[in-house]
């Protein structure tokens, strides 16, 4: 999955209409409404329509970004992934972004301002560049996080990290229009862009696919309206990768894999969120 980094000093404000459900998964293990993570930030650019209540908290003021480039050098894709199947005790993160990323210390202390411990880091250089890879588990109970309200925070901290160490990253992030220095120059037609697959994975459960425009609160969003129609989401991945989110969740209902019209229940209601316009403004 991918991830993205944390503002130092900027203001960055993020906001999304959500009401305030409170509803279980079985993936994350705990009910939650919108407590976790409040206010990110004041903006001056309130674009987005989520209100995230928890203050992201800002890396400190020394940037170890020291990837080597020049500015005329092609801008790389960022890339941030959560993995919640590769490892059964810990969330995984990785962050790649070009080969222009440094040892990330400013993220992590950042991650663990959230309550977070990171457990392990990596570091694997390859064709596709640089990438980092953390180990995290919420410092108060030593296991993987659970929460999707924390989980989306984590994603937000590295993004907005991201912008603010690497402003050329804006170009190549959604959520650079709103937050970022330049827009981005490509703009994705939502109902072109989402993308919605389940597949039999086994009798026991089944696998969700969801590719989209990204924008904050979406990884909330996702898990609320699945669970909404009383279907578990038990384990998956949630991947930003430049302007698109790509989710995949195994998913099941009363233990048993998604049957046809369930499955076709769960990708209408998906396409219908994900591709209607919006119409209302929350407040800023």
């Amino acid at each position: 999955m991918a991830v993205a980094m944390a503002s130092c000093g900027s203001t960055l404000g993020l906001y999304t209409k959500i009401k305030q459900p409170v509803f279980k998964s079985a993936f994350f293990g705990s009910s939650f409404g919108s407590d976790h993570v409040k206010h990110l930030c004041n903006s001056t650019k309130p674009r987005l329509s989520y209100s995230l209540s928890h203050m992201i908290p800002k890396a400190s003021a020394t940037a170890i970004e020291d990837g080597s480039y020049q500015e005329t050098d092609v801008v790389p894709t960022p890339k941030v992934i959560i993995d919640q199947d590769s490892d059964p005790n810990a969330t995984v993160v990785e962050v790649t972004f070009g080969d222009r990323l440094g040892a990330l210390l400013d993220t992590m202390n950042a991650l663990k301002n959230l309550g977070l411990n990171v457990v392990k880091a990596n570091v694997c250089l390859d064709s596709s560049g640089k990438h980092n890879t953390f180990s995290i588990t919420k410092a108060s109970t030593g296991r993987k996080v659970e929460d999707p309200e924390l989980l989306e925070a984590i994603r937000l901290t590295i993004i907005s990290n991201l912008l603010e160490y690497h402003p050329e990253s804006s170009a190549q992030l959604a959520m650079g229009e709103a937050f970022g220095v330049e827009a981005p120059s490509q703009k994705i037609d939502v109902d072109i862009a989402t993308r919605v697959q389940i597949y039999d994975d086994s009798p026991e459960r089944s696998l969700l696919s969801v590719e989209t425009a990204d924008r904050p609160g979406l990884l909330v969003d996702l898990v609320k309206i699945i669970t909404d129609i009383n279907v578990a989401v038990e384990s998956g991945e949630f991947d930003t990768e430049g302007l698109l989110a790509k989710a995949k969740f195994h998913v099941s209902y009363k233990g048993k894999a998604l049957i046809k019209p369930l499955q076709q229940v769960v990708t209408n209601s998906l396409r219908y969120f994900l591709r209607r316009p919006s119409t209302e403004e929350s407040s800023f």
